[in-house]
């Protein structure tokens, strides 16, 4: 699929299997893949190691601003550092909304994920709000979702951990990206929903395939 420029957006909240799904769909598609969710918590990875206030709007934009950031290759690279384990930790996932709340981060990354389907003539963009702000005008917008319990049990096979404390702990991330006022977690009207919940993988991709072939016709 080599059309110029084709964006196909996987919006949804942690835990919906975005990132496997995205990925298989741009193999499906020939298409390159891009995890925003990467980008942002590679901010979050360089203010924590600085030692920033997360609160400090200024000095977190500022990272983000003179952030130099490489997502090829299966590796996040942050100002020359390989971030790629450390984004996934505990210590990121907790701080990651604040920073993604922040105002100078969002209009900067959005300006990276635009420059970056430019230079691969689009791709399979994931996030959380890919179609319904960075690509408005996206081939597809798929927004993934399932429920917190059905989301908690697939971070505890991933990782392991106590069921109850991580579906509490997913909640209350839907609740801090639903609610902020930048750019916040939601269905584009446009947008076509899908609860992974009970469905495969190869299920829910030929469908995004199929769906994404009759778009481009």
């Amino acid at each position: 699929m080599k059309s110029k420029n084709v964006v196909v957006a996987i919006d949804g909240p942690a835990g919906a299997g975005k990132s496997t799904v995205a990925r298989a769909l741009a193999d499906a598609l020939q298409l390159k893949y891009l995890d925003t969710g990467a980008m942002f918590r590679a901010v979050t990875s360089l203010v924590l190691r600085d030692g920033i206030n997360l609160n400090d709007a200024v000095a977190v934009g500022f990272i983000a601003t003179n952030m130099d950031l490489d997502m090829g290759n299966e590796q996040v690279i942050a100002n020359g550092i390989d971030v790629t384990t450390d984004i996934r930790s505990t210590s990121v996932t907790s701080a990651v909304s604040t920073i993604a709340a922040n105002s100078r981060v969002r209009s900067n990354m959005r300006d990276r994920q635009r420059a970056w389907s430019d230079a691969n003539c689009g791709g399979v963009i994931e996030g959380r709000d890919i179609g319904s702000v960075v690509f408005p005008d996206a081939v597809l917008k798929v927004y993934l979702t399932a429920s917190p319990r059905v989301r908690a049990e697939r971070r505890v096979a991933e990782v392991g951990g106590d069921i109850d404390e991580i579906e509490r702990s997913i909640a209350e991330r839907d609740l801090k990206d639903s609610t902020r006022t930048d750019s916040p977690l939601q269905e584009s009207a446009d947008s076509v929903v899908v609860d992974t919940s009970n469905r495969s993988i190869e299920d829910i991709v030929g469908s995004i395939v199929q769906l994404v072939e009759e778009r481009l016709k």
